[in-house]
């Protein structure tokens, strides 16, 4: 068995109004501040734990996993509220534990989990850090201003999975086959060439991921526009799809905590040509009868997430972007050092702000 907790770091159960959440935490010194991380989908908060150990001595430290992941419980996610049900009940951890204003740091999924909490409680955000964030828009479905190219959203939610990797999670697969998820690991969460330490512990919280139509990936719905399905109303995917998640409204939110973008130059997964867009892979020739660029052109998530930060500095805010080359999906552990110290810049200018 890999122990999957590294020294200094301890887990716990935190039993919520709305959930019972596992909770990791590398305790402070003099708790005057807490970062909080959300991972993103198919992992968990393990995948935090060599930043939490790397923050400053006074920083506490927590990273909590989502319903359905790690060792939260696994409840059903209603994708027709969007990622809400995994936001509040991030608000409810924060609300039980007494955090107060957190300085909230969310990876992919949990970028979007993190944009929606600060749109619906402000008041718990202090700064927020988002690490290759799903686009403001949605994963799929968009064209550059976020408009819908069929009004189903067709090819975005539940049924864009691959059924064979989700099997594999199911079946807790730990080889390196192609198509296991520690192989899917090191094709698309890491750049090519970067293979940060603790692989094992990586693999064992993607493998901690429920699946069925109440969790990863979702169910689907028929649609006439290609490739042939819609999302669907439960699941982790289809709380992503543009029919549902849109939070474009950072830019109206009131007081606006600075944000910190991080991404990485060869994210294979949240890019202006992500190979998890079924529009790309239409265009590559992968997914059969793709119907042009006209119709269905690959989403440009960057793009869009630029242009809505954008928006979010013009009505008043503060973004500080940080792209780094030769790193993928995974930025806090492919340049630890480079996002450590943007994090703490971040909390540091917050800090100097409130003074």
């Amino acid at each position: 068995m890999v122990d999957t907790i590294l020294p200094g770091i301890t887990a716990r159960r935190v039993q919520t109004p709305r959930y019972l959440a596992n909770v990791l935490e590398r305790p402070a010194d003099a708790a005057a501040k807490t970062v909080l991380f959300v991972h993103g989908n198919v992992s968990s908060s393990l995948f935090w734990q060599p930043m939490m150990l790397a923050l400053p001595a006074d920083v506490r430290a927590l990273a909590v996993d989502l319903r359905g992941f790690g060792d939260s419980e696994t409840l059903p996610v209603d994708a027709t509220r969007g990622v809400r049900d995994f936001s509040d009940d991030v608000a409810s951890v924060i609300d039980t534990l007494g955090l107060g204003a957190v300085h909230l740091f969310g990876w992919s999924m949990g970028g979007g989990v993190a944009m929606q909490l600060l749109i619906d409680r402000p008041e718990l955000v202090a700064t927020l850090a988002l690490q290759a964030p799903v686009s403001p828009y949605g994963f799929g479905g968009t064209a550059a201003d976020g408009s819908l190219l069929t009004p189903d959203a067709a090819g975005t939610g539940g049924g864009g999975a691959n059924l064979d990797f989700v099997a594999r999670l199911a079946a807790g697969d730990r080889s390196d086959e192609e198509g296991s998820p520690r192989a899917v690991y090191r094709a698309t969460y890491v750049a090519p060439g970067n293979s940060p330490e603790h692989e094992d512990i990586w693999v064992e919280s993607m493998l901690t991921t429920k699946t069925g139509v109440d969790n990863y990936p979702g169910d689907s719905t028929p649609s006439e526009n290609w490739p042939g399905f819609a999302p669907g109303g439960r699941g982790i995917l289809n709380t992503m799809a543009p029919t549902v998640f849109d939070t474009t409204g950072i830019v109206d939110v009131e007081p606006k905590p600075p944000v910190l973008w991080v991404h990485g130059a060869q994210d294979a997964i949240v890019g202006d040509a992500s190979f998890f867009d079924l529009n790309q892979l239409g265009a590559l020739g992968i997914i059969p009868g793709w119907p042009g660029a006209e119709v269905a052109p690959a989403q440009p998530m960057i793009a869009q997430t630029r242009a809505v930060l954008d928006r979010y500095t013009a009505a008043g805010g503060s973004v500080i972007e940080l792209e780094l080359e030769n790193c993928g999906h995974s930025p806090h552990l492919e340049c630890p050092d480079e996002v450590l110290a943007a994090v703490r810049s971040l909390i540091e200018g917050a800090d100097r702000a409130a003074a």
